[in-house]
């Protein structure tokens, strides 16, 4: 494989874009291991958890490398504290997928009914948020070979809108959940409802940090 080192001699995006690989991976578990979660399986949940938290790693791994290897006294094309900051709510974005497996397996939170619909499509927005940001990501050598204009610099800027929108609706379906759970407070113990919180937070924090990602995409983009 190539060396971080060698491969920021052909652009500065391919290493944030190896970083995201390694994002995509952790977040991508999430509907399974909720669906695992909602089965009552509770080894599948630790497994599931367990490959969640080593992907993270290595995201951890490729993000040490990125900043070991970054060049300091060569030019290049962005900002190198903008260039940290993408790579660091990058990894963010990890953390949190990594957050939500450990809190699956602290305990079987009970639920009601509604809730699980309610949760499912939250999730989904949360996520695509965070699909959206990774095909900004995606498409950051595009970009470059265009010289941060052109028809590729306003797709950019639309997808950063798109992200912009989704983090909205997540946010919006954050508030219907929490109010959800609140009316069947009676239903649920303390623990759980402190879990499922907690939980909330953490994939609403997904669909944030995403937008944050792309607001920083916009801003490199807007300083050209």
């Amino acid at each position: 494989m190539r060396t971080i080192a060698k491969v920021f001699g052909q652009s500065p995006f391919i290493p944030m874009q190896l970083h995201m690989e390694k994002v995509a991976e952790s977040v991508n578990m999430l509907p399974s291991i909720f669906a695992a979660y909602r089965q009552g399986d509770s080894v599948l949940v630790r497994d599931l958890s367990e490959k969640i938290s080593r992907r993270e790693h290595e995201a951890d791994q490729i993000k040490n490398d990125i900043r070991n290897s970054m060049p300091r006294g060569l030019f290049m094309p962005v900002d190198r504290t903008n260039l940290e900051r993408m790579i660091s709510i990058q990894d963010s974005i990890a953390n949190c997928a990594e957050d939500i497996g450990v809190l699956l397996t602290f305990k079987q939170a009970g639920a009601f009914e509604g809730f699980a619909a309610g949760f499912d499509g939250f999730l989904n927005l949360s996520l695509e948020a965070f699909g959206l940001a990774r095909n900004i990501i995606e498409a950051l050598d595009e970009l470059l070979e265009t010289g941060f204009g052109g028809v590729e610099a306003q797709a950019v800027r639309n997808l950063v809108d798109q992200v912009a929108t989704k983090e909205h609706e997540t946010d919006v379906r954050q508030q219907e959940l929490v109010r959800l759970i609140l009316k069947h407070e009676q239903d649920i113990s303390y623990g759980d409802f402190y879990l499922w919180t907690r939980i909330i937070q953490k994939v609403a924090a997904i669909a944030d940090r995403s937008e944050n990602l792309a607001l920083e995409v916009r801003i490199t983009l807007d300083s050209k």
